[in-house]
């Protein structure tokens, strides 16, 4: 009697992604539907600004669902409260610091913190320039964006419009802004004003490496 050889059941990776601005919501959504990607989750749902105490325990509690937690970190309004924090008060730069370092002792095998400084823009900036300045705040950087596209808009119409939305647009220039992302030194808390974007960990660990 010849014996059915078992075949190994493959179980994809669960990946959760938690951000808290509509750009990254919109992008990442582009980026599941052009790339097929079913075993993406974007956490929430529906994008609303929550506080850094609030992102930071979604984060944990979906890491006791997902393979991996990615949760991307906008630094234009951090910077904003930092620098209007009373004497003192604890800023949101040291907030979240104590977040991230907490991650990196308890959760280092699953939660990967992604930081855009001053906001997710530069990673499109990283498209076309290989560049390492740092903007002070959105309306600064997006001057620049607009040398490279011209009609750029912070809007939902701008980022998911069919055949044309923001991550097929930008596809052919991915190596290239992976490359220039690379080329950035890491975040530093000490030192915060860098330009920098993170988001080259987030694709390439989910498999994106064109």
């Amino acid at each position: 009697m010849r014996q059915s050889r078992r075949i190994p059941i493959t179980v994809k990776s669960k990946y959760a992604i938690v951000v808290d601005g509509e750009t990254e919501f919109w992008y990442i959504q582009m980026l599941k539907r052009n790339e097929k990607l079913v075993s993406v989750d974007l956490k929430p749902e529906i994008p609303q600004r929550k506080k850094l105490s609030e992102q930071y325990a979604k984060v944990l509690q979906l890491s006791k669902d997902y393979d991996k937690v990615y949760w991307i970190v906008d630094f234009d309004v951090i910077n904003k409260e930092t620098r209007e924090a009373q004497k003192g008060e604890k800023t949101a730069l040291q907030e979240l610091k104590e977040y991230v370092d907490n991650i990196t002792k308890k959760y280092t095998n699953i939660v990967v913190v992604i930081i855009n400084n001053p906001c997710f823009e530069y990673w499109l900036l990283l498209h076309f320039e290989a560049t390492s300045k740092f903007y002070s705040s959105y309306s600064d950087l997006v001057k620049q964006l607009k040398k490279h596209l011209p009609d750029y808009d912070k809007s939902q119409v701008y980022y998911t419009k069919q055949n044309k939305d923001i991550y097929l647009r930008l596809s052919s220039q991915l190596p290239t802004a992976i490359a220039n992302a690379k080329k950035l030194k890491e975040f530093d808390f000490d030192n915060p004003n860098a330009g920098v974007s993170q988001m080259h960990f987030l694709l390439e660990n989910i498999g994106i490496k064109k």
